[in-house]
């Protein structure tokens, strides 16, 4: 391996990267750009700069800050409406390493552990040219299976070098039958993408000075995610010289701020500790997957805040009935009243009046405003039908409107105690087609919160495009 050339001085001091990407498909025989199919764009305004960002100004709608008054957003529905039926691929793992060059390149499928004789059959007939451009000692790859080890993807990449040769090629199967092939392109002189190094330790315990390198939006996702990788055998990393590397999209005025893949890494020896990448989807909100396959959604989509503690969760609350009786009325022999209940839907995190809250996931504001038992509410409408309440705020993001699309992480109000609460709390609800969704029960999996089978080539040619190099087996 040429060590003059690495992934550090290829994104150094600015430079970027570009994904250049073309898909064959051996049906319809057409060439399409990968960008176009996963990165859809969306029609942004950037607001103030020194207010939060990460929502977009619906004021050409006339949009207003008060109630929506869409009574469809307050109807309860009997939870036992409620299919969760994934659709997912609960037993998705990733594998991945760098193949020692030999002989038999083109038997390297059978030699990672997919059993797949088609796919072995038509990884031969594409690849001749491919391994013509091998560059360093070894292959890397990244080989997605699901359940039952059935074959979902397989990237490979032209050595573990990383610079403007770089190529990646992704065999994934075909919905009609047969495979397809995806190349990728590493290039030097986009302007999307750049990578950061920040220091562990400010990333965990200082995030003003996260806030100097990242879009304010991307903080607290950061933290969050960072949080979650986080390897609990190496808990004294922070105190090392360990740092982040980021691969971030700053946005503009068309696109998201978007972290496309972060590793936890020893600068010194390269080592990785961790890693996570960011997979685009159609139809939900996108999500965060580690380079092994594990989902890391459920923790973002139950964590809108730091909190001191669960106060309390899905379940029956008992409701007081006692009456004030005058001094003056006779004493009686009461009766013992039958005891009632009442449905408590949410969960409620105890924190201290003015805790900042933050959408979990890219959305839309669909209601912001006071509303009875609720207090000051705000409800944001993400793809895929699913709604979360943030209730009992003391205050909102003064720039939050009903209308506006919002981005995950975005700072949307702050803790409060406001309508039927007993103190200081967020109450935070998730809705799936209006039914309430106990997020912590141990049966409880949404779409949310797998992969799914046409998204597995994303997150495999991501891990070799854009993490570090793959080191040899």
């Amino acid at each position: 391996m040429n060590k003059k050339v690495t992934c550090r001085s290829l994104f150094s001091r600015g430079a970027l990267i570009l994904i250049g990407c073309t898909c064959l498909s051996l049906l319809a025989g057409l060439v399409t750009t990968a960008n176009a199919q996963t990165n859809p764009v969306r029609k942004k305004v950037i607001v103030q700069t020194s207010k939060p960002g990460g929502f977009k100004d619906p004021a050409a709608s006339g949009a207003s800050k008060t109630n929506s008054l869409n009574p469809a957003l307050f109807q309860r529905k009997d939870p036992d409406e409620l299919v969760l039926d994934s659709a997912g691929n609960l037993d998705y793992r990733v594998v991945q390493g760098c193949m020692r060059r030999n002989f038999n390149e083109d038997n390297l499928p059978k030699s990672i552990g997919i059993s797949n004789p088609q796919l072995s059959e038509f990884f031969k007939n594409q690849t001749k040219t491919f391994f013509d451009r091998m560059r360093g000692e070894c292959i890397p790859y990244a080989a997605a299976f699901g359940s039952r080890n059935r074959f979902d993807s397989l990237s490979i990449m032209n050595g573990p070098i990383q610079d403007s040769k770089t190529e990646v090629w992704t065999f994934t199967p075909s919905a009609f039958g047969g495979f397809l092939i995806q190349q990728d392109y590493l290039r030097n002189e986009s302007k999307n993408l750049t990578e950061i190094r920040i220091p562990l330790r400010d990333v965990l315990y200082d995030q003003r000075k996260v806030g100097d390198r990242l879009p304010v939006e991307l903080v607290w996702e950061l933290n969050s995610l960072i949080k979650q990788i986080y390897p609990e055998e190496n808990n004294s990393l922070e105190n090392s010289n360990s740092v982040v590397r980021l691969i971030v999209d700053f946005g503009d005025r068309e696109r998201w701020a978007q972290i496309w893949a972060a590793e936890i890494i020893d600068p010194t020896n390269k080592e990785v500790f961790a890693s996570a990448f960011w997979v685009d989807r159609n139809e939900i909100p996108g999500g965060f997957f580690t380079g092994s396959g594990e989902s890391l959604e459920r923790s973002f989509w139950t964590n809108p805040l730091s909190y001191r503690r669960i106060s309390r969760g899905v379940g029956n609350v008992r409701v007081s009935s006692s009456k004030r009786v005058s001094n003056k009325a006779p004493t009686v022999q009461a009766t013992p009243a039958k005891q009632r209940y009442r449905a408590h839907m949410g969960i409620d995190y105890a924190a201290p009046i003015g805790t900042p809250i933050f959408s979990v996931a890219n959305g839309k504001v669909a209601h912001i405003g006071y509303s009875g038992a609720f207090g000051n509410l705000v409800i944001l409408e993400h793809p895929g039908n699913y709604l979360t309440y943030y209730a009992h705020l003391s205050n909102y993001n003064v720039e939050l409107e009903v209308g506006n699309d919002v981005r995950r992480g975005l700072e949307i109000g702050y803790v409060g105690s406001t309508g039927r609460s007993t103190g200081p709390h967020l109450h935070f609800e998730l809705r799936k087609n209006g039914i309430y969704v106990d997020p912590y029960a141990p049966k409880t999996q949404l779409d949310l919160w797998s992969m799914r089978d046409n998204e597995s080539g994303q997150l495999t040619r991501e891990i070799l495009l854009l993490g570090s190099p793959i080191k040899q087996n």
